[in-house]
């Protein structure tokens, strides 16, 4: 017997699902075709129904995110004098 290899060896890692894609395209295209309609129907809903729509409708029209995180620790102990100064002009200056 061959060697088990673990994944799915006949899509490589992080390519896209060809079925996704096609129903984007076609969502975007039934989106595009139908704008002003889109957008006259938009105009009698309630606003939090408007939001609810373009909330639910947003994840097929755009590509997805992903989310970061930004590291605002400042280590003053490792930085220069010139570089505290640079900082607290920053800090004083905004």
């Amino acid at each position: 017997m061959g060697k088990f290899e673990k994944g799915n060896p006949g899509k490589p890692k992080g390519a896209k699902n060809k079925i996704n894609t096609e129903v984007r395209g076609l969502l975007q295209k039934l989106f595009d075709d139908n704008y002003q309609t889109i957008q006259k129907d938009l105009e009698i809903l309630e606003p939090k129904d408007r939001l609810k729509f373009i909330s639910d409708l947003l994840p097929y029209l755009l590509p997805k995110l992903q989310s970061t995180t930004h590291n605002t620790e400042i280590d003053l102990d490792s930085m220069t004098e010139e570089d505290l100064d640079k900082l607290i002009d920053r800090i004083t200056n905004e």
